[in-house]
Parts: C-alpha cells; sequence; structure tokens
C-alpha cells in the first residue's frame, strides 16, 4: 500500500516536473529547486537514499535560494509566501536529520515532506487567476 502512493506521488510529481520545467522558466530558482529534488527523490522512492543522504545540502540551497527569490507576479498569489516559507523549513529539517545520521525510515518521512511542499507551491501557482 505504501509503495503504490509512493509510485502515485512520484507520477504526479514526474508530470509537474515536466509541467514545471516549462511553465517556471519565469521563475528559475522554483526550477532549479523541481531539478533537484528530481534527482534525489525518485532513488529514494526505489529505496536508494543515498542521493539524498551525499547531496542534501543541495535541496537546503535551493530552497533558501528560491525563499530569497523574488516572486514572479503570474505566480503571486494568496498562499505563496507560506508556502515556500515551508519548502524551505522542510528542506532545513531533512537536512538536518540527514547530517544527525537518523534513521532511513524518519530521513524517508522527512524526505516524502519536501516534494509535498513543493507539489502544494506548483499548485498554488498552476491555479488560474479569477
Amino acid at each position: 500500500m505504501n509503495k503504490i502512493l509512493v509510485i502515485a506521488l512520484g507520477i504526479i510529481l514526474f508530470s509537474l516536473n515536466l509541467n514545471a520545467q516549462e511553465n517556471f522558466d519565469k521563475w528559475p530558482a522554483l526550477k532549479n529547486f523541481s531539478m533537484v529534488i528530481s534527482q534525489t527523490f525518485y532513488p529514494a522512492e526505489e529505496g536508494n537514499l543515498a542521493p539524498v543522504k551525499e547531496r542534501s545540502g543541495e535541496p537546503l540551497r535551493e530552497a533558501a535560494l528560491l525563499h530569497k527569490s523574488d516572486i514572479p507576479a503570474e505566480f503571486s498569489r494568496p498562499g505563496i509566501i507560506p508556502a515556500v516559507r515551508k519548502l524551505y523549513l522542510e528542506s532545513a529539517g531533512l537536512d538536518k536529520l540527514i547530517k544527525s545520521k537518523s534513521e532511513d525510515k524518519l530521513i524517508l518521512a522527512q524526505l516524502k515532506q519536501v516534494p509535498d511542499c513543493f507539489h502544494t507551491i506548483v499548485g498554488i501557482c498552476s491555479d488560474k487567476k479569477d
């Protein structure tokens, strides 16, 4: 059951990443974060935590850059600022767990929070303005 959820989330994130690559050219910090998290999250889905453990500082760095970046006007919608902040905080939590050599199950649980936050941001950005 858990594996099905992870696979479904992966498929959703993959399709969102394809759209994000195209749609977020105007927000390079978001596009860069998307690329880094896809390179670390997808291997973890298959049980390979090595990439995220070796590169835990990268999602945090990209989330910090995203947090500090100017939000393009077309993506500046209600909820975007708290969502970006949460992404930064979840990425920091992941980095902290990895650096403290926490158990893999704790790392994986935290890792799942990061793309969830990214998905929230993509959803906010993709909503049509009324």
